[in-house]
C-alpha cells in the first residue's frame, strides 16, 4: 500500500546521464572535477581566492573534506578529477573521443573554438554549456557495439547533424538541463555550523564567518561556486509549479542529485519542482510566465498562477526596470540574442 512522503523525506538520488561545468565558470578558475563537478580546492584555498587574501587562514581546517591526494589528471590533456573512479569513468562513458592530448590549450583547435564561440554567445550568470551536447555525441560514438549496430549508432549521429536535429539536441539540453553548483568553502561553513562550541567560541566562529562572506561578497560578488548542468533521467521528468512540492540539492558536494519534499506529498499526488529561483517565484504571474515562456516554451498552469488568473497582465516598477536594462544591454545584438535564444 502507498504511504504518505512527509516534508523532509529524501524521494530518490539520482546520478546524471551527462554532466559539465559552465565555460566562464572554469575560464575563471572554478576548479571542479572534470567528470563529477566535486569542487578541487579545499576549503581555505576556495576563501583566498574568492575573498583576494592571499594569507587567509580558515580554523578548523579538519573539516574541510577535500582529499587533493586523491585528485587524479588525464595523463594526456592534463584535465583534473577528484579521483582514480571519476578519471576512469569520464574515460569509459566519452573523455577517449574528446580528449584533446597535447592540443589542450591550442586556440586553433576545434573544441577551443568552439567554446570560445559559446562563450562569446552565453555570458554569465550562465545556464547550460555546449559541451553537454559534445559528451553526448561522444559518448554515443564510443560505445562499443556490434557492426549491426554500428550502422544505428552512426544513423543517430547523422540525425544530430542537421540542422532540424541539432535544434532538437539543443532544445533538449535548453529545457531539460539542471544547474550544478558545488563549493568546499560552504561544505565547510555547513560543517562549522554543526560543531557543538562554547557560546564565546561560537560567537566569534559565525563572526569570522559573516566577515568572510562580506570580504568574498565585495571582492568577487555573487559567483561563489563551481556551476555547470547536467541531464537527469529522473528529476527532467517531474514538471514545474510555481509552489512545488519538492526541490533538488546536491548534498555529496558533486553531480549526485537528491530530490526532497518540502511538503507532505500523498500517494498519486504530482511531483513538482519548479524551474524558477525563490525571488523570480515571488514575482507576479505575468512576470513567472514571460520568464518560463522565454526559457522554457510552456504557459504555467499550476493552482498559484489559476488563483492569479484575474490579475492584470503588468509587471512591477521593480521588474520593468530589471526588463528594461536588458532589453538595453542587448540592443543592437538582435543576431547574438537569436542563437542564444535557441
Amino acid at each position: 500500500m502507498s504511504s504518505i512522503i512527509k516534508k523532509g523525506d529524501v524521494i530518490f538520488l539520482e546520478r546524471p546521464l551527462v554532466s559539465a561545468q559552465f565555460l566562464w565558470n572554469a575560464l575563471y578558475k572554478y576548479k571542479a572535477c572534470d567528470y563529477c563537478l566535486r569542487a578541487l580546492e579545499t576549503a581555505e584555498e576556495n576563501a583566498r581566492r574568492l575573498s583576494g587574501i592571499p594569507g587567509l587562514n580558515l580554523p578548523h581546517p579538519e573539516l574541510c573534506r577535500v582529499r587533493p591526494e586523491l585528485h587524479q589528471a588525464c595523463p594526456q590533456c592534463q584535465v583534473m578529477y577528484c579521483s582514480s573512479e571519476c578519471r576512469q569513468a569520464a574515460a569509459e562513458q566519452y573523455h577517449r573521443v574528446l580528449c584533446l592530448g597535447p592540443s589542450q590549450e591550442d586556440p586553433d583547435h576545434p573544441i577551443n573554438k568552439l567554446k570560445d564561440a559559446w562563450r562569446s554567445m552565453h555570458y554569465p550568470p550562465e545556464t547550460s554549456s555546449i559541451m553537454l551536447m559534445a559528451r553526448m555525441v561522444a559518448a554515443v560514438k564510443q560505445v562499443s557495439l556490434s557492426e549491426a549496430c554500428e550502422v544505428l549508432v552512426c544513423a543517430l549521429l547523422l540525425q544530430w547533424f542537421v540542422p532540424e536535429g541539432f535544434r532538437s539536441l539543443f532544445a533538449l539540453v535548453g529545457t531539460n538541463g539542471q544547474g550544478i553548483g558545488t563549493s568546499s568553502l560552504s561544505q565547510w561553513v555547513h560543517a562549522c555550523d554543526s560543531l557543538e562550541l562554547p557560546a564565546q567560541q561560537r560567537e566569534q566562529l559565525d563572526s569570522f564567518i559573516d566577515q568572510l562572506y562580506k570580504d568574498i561578497e565585495k571582492e568577487t560578488g555573487d559567483f561563489l561556486n563551481c556551476e555547470g548542468s547536467g541531464l537527469f533521467l529522473l528529476q527532467s521528468s517531474c514538471n514545474h509549479s510555481c509552489i512545488p512540492n519538492a526541490e533538488a540539492s546536491f548534498p555529496e558536494n558533486n553531480f549526485l542529485l537528491q530530490l526532497s519534499a518540502l511538503s507532505d506529498i500523498s500517494p498519486g499526488e504530482e511531483i513538482c519542482i519548479s524551474y524558477l529561483d525563490c525571488c523570480q517565484r515571488d514575482r507576479s504571474r505575468h512576470s513567472r510566465h514571460k520568464i518560463l515562456r522565454e526559457n522554457y516554451l510552456f504557459v504555467c498552469s499550476c493552482p498559484k498562477c489559476v488563483s492569479q488568473m484575474d490579475e492584470l497582465d503588468a509587471t512591477s516598477e521593480e521588474e520593468e526596470e530589471e526588463e528594461g536594462e536588458a532589453e538595453g544591454e542587448t540592443e543592437g545584438d538582435e543576431m547574438e540574442d537569436e542563437m542564444t535564444d535557441v
